[in-house]
């Protein structure tokens, strides 16, 4: 069978013919200025390095050695495995950007609008639910909480998962038991079996953050990692695809089949997500996870496959591997880790001696807490509006009164909307010389803050879809910056530690926002949304006393 019709398919270096050049014509190809304007520019960060390498010919075995004990000696590892994975990474600079990650973009945006699809999916369905099912509406809230309990096992067990089994299996599959499930959920006799499976449906759906944006940034040269920030655009596609269908389905039937319907087309986007993944596109495994178990010449072939699918060149062979970080009479034995190293590895980066480098002087001890609380604040104050939004809509009309569902969800459909932009737009302003990420980030969140109290002011309808519209918009800038920025300020060696904490953080306040929601809302209904403004104002203040700007500047 051809590999490109195996999704689990075995790869050797024959498999990808005329992509392989000697290192004497690497060192003319990039020595010259014939290059295509994306390689030339993909190769800046490898060009730039290459000036610290003494007198050695850049593309020679000398040459790529002292570069990589240069590189090498910035980490807390120096194995065959990691001096490798520095000799793949130099690999894939240099081939640069192509097809297969443009085409990886894609399919890795398919996991976070499906993260966001379902996040705002389940809101869309607790007045409904509340309805049916006869839960009043406070304790119909716990729906959410459901969800997220089953986000915080998926994030933790996929992201470990991915070390153990591949990062291929864990892209595909994550959304088909979130399909599989989601369907599921639209079949719930009773609002304890939905919870059940809402929760099942989140485990899937929660591991495509951790998986997509590592495995996608594992293929991603060094110059072109900006474009990770651009996943965050898919963020609030998700969310604008979720209120089109509710709009469509749930005012259009009665209670008991419509948000079933809606329910059931969520799952079928979902699954649909699955087969354009597993079918119609060939994902490479990652060439760092087969060197981790051992897998070399596969590792090699897939740098091949990326040159081929890419009509590119490469340089890279087990030889010059071998050679340069290893010998071949024990390169396997030396690259290969074991399962019990991989989970040391992995929970080594929460370890004091992970953690303590981030605090190991003031700047980077204020820039790393402040951090932490931007994600631990927002993780709480975004849910807690957005997660009960049609809640929020449904309460209140022009005179005081309930609104109906159809201008419920034709109200969150126009909000999702004016949504969409954000992430683009935060894309660009975090260029602005006076302004960069700080800046954007900066007064994204406090016109998002400002913009929730307003929300509370008036009982108008149409007064309270222009706040939350606005609200929108500027969160999503606050969102995508917030994603570019945090990786960019934690120095290298511990960037896995400072980011996954940060995002440990945001899921575990996600999970208390529901029940922030139910207490909250007893006391006043305008309860949750006035703890939303509080926690988002708390970020904003923690972003203007940050120290650190990174708008042109090199990640530390």
């Amino acid at each position: 069978m051809p590999y490109y019709l195996n999704p689990f398919a075995k790869h050797d270096v024959s498999h990808f013919p005329g992509v392989l050049m000697t290192l004497e014509e690497a060192q003319a190809y990039h020595a010259s200025g014939e290059r295509p304007e994306s390689d030339i520019k993909d190769s800046k960060a490898t060009e730039a390095g290459m000036e610290s390498i003494g007198d050695y010919v850049p593309y020679s075995i000398e040459g790529l050695r002292a570069e990589i004990d240069n590189d090498i000696s910035t980490t807390g590892y120096d194995t065959s495995y990691d001096r490798k994975s520095k000799l793949i990474n130099k690999a894939i600079q240099d081939i640069g950007m192509g097809r297969y990650q443009y085409e990886l973009f894609c399919l890795c945006g398919f996991g976070w609008a499906a993260d966001n699809l379902w996040l705002q999916g389940v809101a869309l369905c607790l007045p409904q639910l509340s309805a049916d099912f006869g839960i009043n509406s406070n304790t119909v809230r716990y729906t959410t909480c459901a969800l997220f309990v089953g986000l915080c096992i998926g994030a933790s067990f996929w992201g470990i998962a991915s070390d153990i089994v591949g990062r291929r299996l864990a892209f595909n599959f994550t959304l088909f038991i979130a399909g599989v499930f989601g369907v599921a959920a639209g079949a719930a006799p009773d609002w304890i079996a939905a919870c059940g499976l809402f929760s099942a449906m989140g485990f899937g759906v929660g591991g495509n953050l951790p998986v997509d944006g590592a495995l996608f940034l594992e293929f991603l040269p060094f110059a072109s990692a900006n474009l990770l920030m651009l996943l965050s655009v898919w963020w609030p596609v998700g969310q604008l695809v979720a209120s089109l269908v509710a709009w469509g389905f749930i005012p259009n039937y009665p209670t008991n089949e419509g948000w079933r319907y809606f329910v059931y087309t969520m799952g079928a986007l979902t699954l649909a997500m699955f087969i354009c993944r597993f079918f119609f596109f060939h994902l490479f495994e990652s060439p760092k996870f087969l060197l981790a178990r051992g897998r070399q010449a596969e590792a090699v072939a897939v740098i091949h496959g990326l040159a081929y699918k890419n009509k590119t060149k490469t340089w890279l062979t087990e030889e010059i591997l071998n050679e340069i970080c290893g010998t071949p009479d024990n390169a396997q034995q030396e690259t290969r880790l074991s399962n019990t190293e991989i989970f040391r590895r992995f929970f080594a980066r929460f370890s004091k001696d992970r953690i303590s480098p981030l605090f190991s002087n003031w700047r980077v001890g204020v820039t790393t807490a402040l951090i932490w609380v931007c994600w631990a604040t927002i993780g709480m104050g975004y849910p807690l509006f957005n997660s009960f939004l049609p809640q929020y809509f449904a309460r209140v009309g022009k005179t005081g009164q309930t609104q109906t569902t159809y201008e419920v969800y034709r109200n969150y459909a126009i909000e999702s909307v004016v949504g969409v932009p954000g992430s683009v737009i935060g894309a660009y302003t975090v260029d602005i010389p006076y302004v960069g990420r700080k800046g954007t980030m900066a007064l994204s969140t406090l016109i998002s803050a400002i913009f929730l109290f307003l929300f509370t002011i008036s009982a108008d309808a149409k007064y309270q879809l222009a706040f939350s519209c606005v609200e929108s918009f500027f969160q999503n800038i606050m969102y995508g910056v917030l994603y570019a920025y945090t990786p960019e300020v934690f120095p290298a060696p511990n960037r896995g530690t400072g980011t996954g904490i940060a995002s440990f953080l945001n899921r575990i306040t996600g999970l208390c926002a529901p029940l922030v929601a139910i207490n909250a809302g007893k006391a006043n209904p305008n309860g949750p949304v006035y703890a939303s403004g509080s926690l988002i104002l708390a970020a904003f203040v923690a972003m203007c006393l940050l120290p650190i700007e990174t708008r042109g500047k090199m990640s530390l």
